[in-house]
């Protein structure tokens, strides 16, 4: 049975490698890369003269993931349109190679020639100030002769152009509140800090609440216990005197995302026991709330070195 079992699957191992077959070479240097070089070069730059000359009459750029069926994609006068606009409005615009590098593919069969890039484009919108830094990947369809653009598939983030679109005109993002239940939690957690009252502070939290601030690593947090700990060795090297408001607090309930945010600044009064040094912290909060009214995060931003100095 054993054997039977063993002839099978070299067989099957035969066939699977007989269904090998070349279908042309892979290049890693080759004048048609050369041309969507020179493509790139012509289009940051809005050299329209070089752009009508490598761009095929009919050429047509799509974006690869759309799901549009209907689409008709792009067509030479309009990508040469948007060349100008790009290099007029996008300060310090380029198109990085990497984190690969560009291959030219000459098929076999149709006797296609394709070369396929992995890019990025960087630069900043002048008007709004958006960040362009995204990953680029094209494909780009030769004449056989390699000196014409006949078709162009484009894999970016849309993303990029809705978010400069959008800053074309003013929006609101929900409401500010100067007074609301929410700030008056956060009240209530000062205050519990400034009496040592963790107990009454850290009752306006969440049970999955998560505390940070500027000085921890980026990504890092404490959960509520740890924070608990971490106020414990806080109160064993320092009297708080009190904390006071400087300003006011403003409540944001914003529209896009749905978040809840308290954000409050204020004047933590120390006294450090090592030496006696009197404090005085400048402290900015922000407090996320769920929909239940309790803390869900809490960031804090001060200078620690303010407190060791």
């Amino acid at each position: 049975m054993k054997k039977v079992f063993y002839l099978f699957l070299f067989i099957t191992t035969s066939i699977v490698a007989q269904k090998k077959e070349k279908n042309g070479t892979i290049y890693k240097d080759h004048p048609g890369i050369d041309l969507i070089l020179q493509f790139n070069e012509a289009f940051i730059s809005a050299d329209t003269i070089t752009l009508d000359k490598i761009l095929a009459d009919k050429v047509k750029l799509e974006n690869g993931l759309s799901l549009n069926k209907d689409s008709k994609g792009t067509n030479k006068d309009q990508i040469i349109a948007s060349s100008k606009y790009w290099s007029a409005n996008v300060k310090h615009l380029s198109i990085k190679q990497g984190p690969g590098y560009p291959d030219a593919l000459e098929y076999k069969e149709g006797n296609q020639l394709w070369v396929q890039t992995w890019e990025s484009m960087n630069g900043y919108h002048s008007q709004s100030g958006v960040k362009l830094d995204a990953p680029l990947h094209r494909l780009f369809r030769l004449s056989p002769d390699g000196k014409k653009i006949l078709y162009i598939a484009e894999y970016f983030e849309r993303n990029l152009y809705l978010e400069i679109s959008k800053s074309n005109y003013e929006r609101t993002n929900g409401k500010i509140f100067i007074n609301h239940p929410n700030i008056n939690t956060v009240r209530k957690v000062m205050s519990g800090f400034q009496f040592g009252d963790l107990d009454q502070a850290y009752r306006h939290f969440s049970e999955n609440a998560r505390i940070a601030d500027i000085n921890q690593p980026i990504g890092e947090s404490l959960s509520l216990e740890e924070a608990k700990q971490s106020d414990q060795v806080f109160f064993e090297n320092f009297t708080l005197e009190s904390i006071d408001e400087w300003g006011y607090p403003d409540y944001l309930e914003y529209e896009e995302g749905g978040a809840k945010v308290v954000q409050a600044w204020w004047k933590f009064r120390l006294i450090r026991k090592a030496d006696n040094k009197k404090i005085i912290l400048p402290v900015h909060s922000q407090d996320r709330f769920n929909d239940e009214g309790k803390i869900m995060r809490r960031t804090m931003y001060y200078s620690k070195s303010s407190l060791e100095n």
